[in-house]
């Protein structure tokens, strides 16, 4: 850095003040010599003497008054630098690099350092890197929240320019300054924000409380022993909530409300809600385990916003198939428990009801349209072809909306595209249905309640009336404002769940056989052959179909695999690594097989029949993309992890993409797992 010091401003004047005088002189004694000549001769030896003398001091002095002033200038320097250092706010200067240079009392005593401390601000505060330092952003000042120890500080640091500085100076002038200087403050914020999470732990939360199974359990147990397990269900939610501060009162014979501390569900959070787990030791003899729902809404507006949370989780959580407890805020949810298999309901009422519900909509409108999610299987097609079969009965025009069709869904598609019994536009895609669509129609979403993998999203914009038919349990994406709302958990399958209701819909209800066979259909592939989640209305609901015309054998040879596809299958069962003792993970290289994706989902299925395997995830590369399939028996929730890695489905059967290739996808999946375990999601 080269300095060039002068001086400047009214300082530089005052000093040339004589020398202007001169230069007046001169003027003055050349109009003398105009009027006389030996006045003006002598005027002039007087200011060449007066010149001589004046330039003389003038250079002699000047190093002089510079030394005076700079040493005036070091010791005022010097007082404001001592009250600096002895100012209370902590304060320290950095180099460009973010490297101390200098630090008051305060600062050192915030740190913990001795003076002459000289190292980088970084090693005293992680957050603040050479790269979000002022100077090497375009902000010439910028603000962190740092801490150090147990105390809370904003640090604030401000760039200042060296040419600045000396630019502003009023008594001399410096060329050729450059680099700058970097300010630091620290504001101690600890006692505030001390005093804003006290306000914010005794704001109040508000829960409800729900009893899954309440009718189901009191069945199952003598009924003079009814009233205890009922008081003994009650003590203990009583007690537990009374020991968290809160206020427990009951609302119904199998709801309760709950008032608490904000600070309360950080206990609840820590305890992983063990309350859930709590409930299901209550046992006097009942054969069936009482299981509760809880749903937490805090950090609203207003309590009744808070309350309003609290209904929305209790919805989450019971469309996820209970036994699980859901924190709702502003900004995020968080699920907990959901480790058990949903109680089947023995009683039908339920679906009655939905059916007329579904039938008052569909005669009041002038066409219907039925669409699934993407890439649509046997159940989302089997139901959509269900409902085609009640609005045709109702005598209305009805679509399915069905965009890509993959081989194993082809001969249940081709039944009806080439079948004169048909329309011709029974199946559209989602730019013709947006095209036909009109105002005074009806949108039924099946095997799917999620907006964003529908089949045409957009359809769900031009519809002010949908139904939602589903089996999966709900997550925090629901599609809004449904006018009906049919989402069963522990259904086996949709086409089920709509085998049910079209056996409501009409006394005259007639299904013919290929829809008989695609309802089957979508029944058999979901519960694996009956082997996962079949219960007594599963049957049920295939013994209306059976009578109705469905036949095992057509549908068994309409998902015959070929041979490459048994051999990739094969494959990938075989190269699959136990991990943690108890994890199947493996990859389905299915280059040569047209449909990878399902492929895969059959080997998941596949490798939970290896003894000591909880959960199976088998990884597909296909359009760029990798699908992971999850499966599960009854010792882990694929829904939970599915959802930590960005997708979704049921307690059993989940799935989700990841944008990577196979190496990292397998490490996401490994590393989700090891999360879960180490939090106590999995065991």
């Amino acid at each position: 850095m080269k300095n060039s010091v002068k001086l400047k401003g009214r300082m530089k004047s005052y000093l040339q003040s004589s020398l202007y005088l001169g230069f007046l002189l001169v003027a003055v004694d050349i109009l003398i010599y105009f009027i006389d000549i030996r006045a003006g001769l002598v005027l002039s030896c007087f200011i060449i003497f007066y010149l001589a003398i004046i330039l003389s001091l003038m250079f002699y002095n000047k190093p002089i008054i510079i030394n005076e002033l700079i040493s005036f200038a070091t010791q005022y320097g010097q007082i404001q630098r001592r009250l600096l250092r002895d100012l209370d706010l902590p304060h320290a200067l950095l180099d460009e690099n973010g490297k101390i240079i200098w630090t008051n009392i305060a600062f050192e005593k915030a740190v913990d350092k001795e003076k002459g401390y000289r190292k980088s601000i970084t090693s005293l505060f992680p957050s603040i890197t050479k790269d979000r330092l002022p100077g090497s952003i375009e902000e010439e000042e910028v603000e962190f929240d740092v801490d150090f120890e147990e105390r809370n500080y904003i640090a604030r640091l401000k760039k200042i320019s060296l040419k600045e500085m000396a630019e502003n100076s009023d008594i001399i002038e410096a060329k050729d300054y450059d680099g700058y200087l970097i300010a630091l403050y620290l504001f101690d914020e600890t006692a505030l924000k001390i005093a804003l999470q006290e306000v914010d732990d005794q704001s109040l939360a508000v829960g409800l409380i729900y009893l899954d199974n309440y009718e189901e359990a009191l069945e199952s147990i003598e009924e003079v022993r009814r009233s205890l397990l009922i008081a003994l269900i009650d003590r203990k939610v009583n007690k537990y909530i009374a020991a968290l501060d809160g206020i427990c009162r009951k609302m119904e014979k199998d709801k309760y409300l709950v008032i608490m501390k904000k600070k309360s569900v950080s206990l609840l959070q820590e305890n992983r809600f063990d309350l859930l787990e709590d409930v299901k030791t209550v046992n006097i003899g009942n054969e069936m385990a009482v299981t509760i729902s809880i749903g937490v809404g805090l950090s609203g507006l207003t309590y009744a916003q808070n309350y309003e949370f609290a209904r929305n989780a209790i919805d989450l959580a019971l469309g996820r198939g209970g036994d699980q407890a859901v924190m709702k805020m502003p900004e995020n949810v968080i699920y907990y428990g959901g480790k058990s298999q949903q109680i089947e309901k023995s009683t039908r009422v339920k679906a009655r009801v939905k059916a007329h519900a579904l039938k008052e909509i569909i005669s009041i409108k002038d066409e219907i349209y039925v669409m699934g999610h993407r890439m649509g299987d046997t159940d989302s097609f089997g139901a959509s072809v269900g409902i085609y079969r009640i609005a045709k009965t109702l005598g209305k025009k009805a679509h399915i909306v069905l965009n890509d069709v993959t081989v194993s869904m082809q001969p249940m598609v081709d039944m009806f595209r080439n079948n004169s019994e048909y329309e011709e536009n029974m199946i559209v895609n989602g730019t013709q249905a947006l095209e036909m669509i009109g105002s005074n129609a009806v949108l039924v979403v099946v095997d799917v309640n999620k907006p964003s993998i529908t089949e045409c999203p957009e359809l769900l914009k031009h519809c002010n009336s949908i139904v939602v038919f589903d089996h999966h349990r709900q997550g925090s994406e629901v599609v809004e404002n449904a006018t009906l709302s049919y989402i069963e958990a522990y259904a086996s399958s949709t086409c089920e769940m709509v085998s049910e209701i079209l056996q409501y819909t009409s006394d005259t209800m007639r299904i013919r056989p290929e829809e008989a066979d695609c309802l089957y259909a979508g029944i058999m592939i979901d519960t694996d052959n009956f082997m996962a989640k079949a219960g007594v209305r599963t049957f049920e609901a295939v013994a209306f179909l059976r009578r109705n015309g469905a036949d095992v054998t057509r549908v068994r040879k309409l998902f015959r695999d070929d041979a490459i596809e048994y051999k990739t299958k094969a494959d990938a069962v075989s190269q699959a690594e136990i991990y943690r003792q108890s994890y199947a993970i493996t990859v389905c290289r299915g280059e040569h097989v047209q449909n990878p994706t399902i492929v895969g989902a059959q080997a998941a299925n596949e490798l939970l029949n290896i003894k000591g395997v909880k959960a199976s995830f088998v990884l597909t590369e296909y359009n760029g993309k990798i699908f992971v399939s999850a499966r599960s028996i009854d010792e882990a929730n694929v829904q939970v992890v599915a959802e930590r890695m960005g997708g979704g489905g049921h307690l059993n059967m989940a799935g989700c993409q990841l944008e990577c290739d196979i190496k990292d996808g397998i490490a996401i999946v490994k590393r989700t797992l090891d999360t879960m375990i180490e939090e106590g999601e999995l065991s």
